[in-house]
């Protein structure tokens, strides 16, 4: 599976060559991804002219074999940040929380020169669907509210909540103003959502 991700979607010939095992191997081990549905066989592309002969058959992830993966990070990132706070205490923890989301500040101030028609908060929510956070922005009287679809860390997330807390800081200061968390996909609830208080300003326009 890590190959097929690596590689793209690849021939049992390809995975052979790759993994140094017999063609009949891998197809063993392809017949119980299969079955298990975290890998799907299909058709090669070809670009160009059509060989003569059938077409290869490649085998590609589902969407059930890369959250599998992810999964296996997932692992892999609460073992660091165990090890982390065992042998560095809880501040290391906090630290590595705040460098991981210091993408934020970055990407909001470079899009938002190119985009200066975008309002702050809707700058802020293409930096976090660039991340992977599949975010828009709820539009209400008196605040607005950013809402992540995705969570790429939800799972470590709900044993650190470090990672929240981060996260919220930081929209809190790309913004310039405090913001509040409603709810998180780490403690259960279906959509991330931060509340966006709206500026003075904005709410005496809307009250004429």
């Amino acid at each position: 599976m890590q190959a097929i991700l690596e590689s793209g979607p690849s021939t049992a010939a390809a995975l052979a060559d790759l993994l140094e095992l017999t063609p009949a191997a891998v197809r063993r081990h392809l017949d119980h991804l299969l079955e298990e549905g975290v890998v799907e066989s299909r058709e090669e592309r070809v670009y160009g002219s059509r060989r003569r002969g059938r077409p290869a058959r490649v085998f590609a992830l589902t969407e059930t074999g890369r959250e599998t993966l992810e999964h296996q990070y997932d692992t892999l990132a609460a073992d660091v940040l165990r090890f982390l706070a065992e042998t560095q205490g809880e501040e290391a923890v906090v630290a590595f929380a705040r460098r991981r989301v210091a993408f934020l500040e970055t990407g909001f101030a470079e899009l938002a020169a190119k985009r200066p028609d975008l309002s702050p908060a809707q700058v802020l929510a293409d930096v976090l669907t660039a991340g992977g956070y599949t975010a828009g922005v709820r539009q209400l009287p008196m605040a607005d509210q950013l809402c992540q679809q995705h969570c790429p860390v939800s799972h470590v997330a709900a044993e650190f909540p470090q990672l929240c807390e981060a996260e919220t800081e930081a929209i809190g200061r790309v913004l310039g103003r405090h913001v509040q968390r409603l709810a998180t996909i780490a403690h259960g609830d279906g959509v991330c959502t931060t509340s966006i208080p709206a500026l003075p300003e904005t709410i005496n326009k809307q009250n004429g």
